[in-house]
């Protein structure tokens, strides 16, 4: 199971997450973030069920999670760690994707998984951030990306 075990940072439950980036239901793809080490890593917790709307057409006889919405919630857990990194005065900016490099999907994700988020800085200048993400379910590896993002005004 992948669980905390590492437990090197903190908890933001949902509630924090939703004051830190602008991303609201349906779209709205982490439900808290944990082992927040701000400026180095976070691990970013999506509870997949089956009533979300993506599954409606993705695919009504065996729902799977869109790739793109893994990433997404990469996206998402990397942009809480870059306003808890700044602080205050960045809560709310949008980050936006600049690039996605080496994308891949080991296993499919569906209804009732659990998917870990970890993302990984690897470095930033100026408002600029890369990241690396991985997606997990009970410790084995999902999807795998690298990625850059540009933090701006909203």
């Amino acid at each position: 199971m992948d669980t905390a075990e590492n437990n090197t940072g903190f908890t933001l439950d949902i509630m924090r997450v939703m004051q830190m980036i602008p991303h609201r239901y349906p779209f709205l793809m982490v439900d808290k973030v944990i082992n927040v080490v701000p400026n180095s890593s976070a691990v970013g917790i999506k509870n997949v069920t089956v009533s979300e709307p993506h599954f409606q057409g993705h695919f009504p006889q065996r729902p799977i999670m869109p790739g793109v919405l893994i990433i997404e919630a990469m996206a998402q857990t990397a942009a809480v760690l870059v306003v808890q990194t700044l602080g205050e005065h960045a809560e709310g900016k949008l980050v936006y994707f600049m690039s996605v490099e080496n994308a891949r999907f080991r296993k499919p994700v569906v209804p009732g998984d659990t998917l870990y988020v970890h993302v990984f800085k690897e470095r930033s200048r100026g408002n600029v951030w890369k990241f690396r993400g991985e997606a997990k379910v009970d410790g084995v590896l999902m999807a795998e990306a690298t990625y850059a993002a540009m933090i701006m005004d909203s």
